[in-house]
């Protein structure tokens, strides 16, 4: 009986501490941070298939570990922000850009965009938009994709569009997400499979 107290607490004292910090990157990974893997080009020219993408599950709220379910700081995502969130049809993760927050007033012509009646495309260089603080270079050779003729963004939803806008289903597609379910905010590109380790914030 004593040779195996012995033996338990030997097995408790080396595995322990790897138990524990095992438990901990789990739950850090579940609520502070992540990383996705781009599967396909619909953010390009921002986003590369292939490109691995730091992901801060913390920017919209502290989650309860392995749910969902905002405990608390939630805060409301920016015009701009690059994020990561289940589609609506059919719970595939995916990469979005958010271009509306609730209350705007959204079309989309040609690709282009037009916030509350502004066009976010800077002068004559019309591949280019300012969307919230991020200036971003759209892919527009697949076209614009589908059109949007006026749409009012509810109150805590966002729209998400990708940045190759022919070559994307979002928001076009699916209408507004919830705030609620946005899985974390994409912070940086810290891998990208052509050039191998990089750093580029997003």
């Amino acid at each position: 009986m004593a040779a195996i107290t012995q033996t338990t607490n030997k097995v408790l004292k080396d595995w322990l501490p790897s138990i524990v910090l095992l438990l901990l990157m789990l739950v850090a990974r579940s609520t502070l941070a992540d990383h996705y893997l781009v599967p396909s080009g619909s953010m390009e020219n921002t986003l590369q298939p292939g490109d691995h993408v730091l992901v801060n599950k913390s920017a919209y709220g502290f989650r309860l570990p392995f749910t969902n379910h905002v405990l608390a700081g939630s805060e409301t995502p920016d015009a701009g922000d690059v994020v990561i969130f289940d589609s609506p049809q059919d719970g595939v993760r995916l990469v979005k850009r958010v271009v509306a927050v609730a209350g705007d007033y959204v079309e989309l012509h040609g690709g282009r965009l037009f916030i509350n009646g502004r066009p976010l495309a800077s002068g004559t260089v019309h591949n280019q938009e300012r969307i919230g603080s991020k200036q971003v270079e759209l892919n527009l050779s697949s076209g614009g994709g589908p059109e949007i003729n006026g749409l009012v963004v509810p109150a805590g939803e966002v729209l998400v569009l990708g940045d190759h806008r022919g070559n994307s289903r979002d928001g076009r597609y699916f209408g507004t997400i919830p705030v609620a379910s946005l899985y974390g905010r994409a912070s940086a590109v810290f891998w990208r499979s052509k050039d191998g380790p990089t750093w580029k914030k997003l």
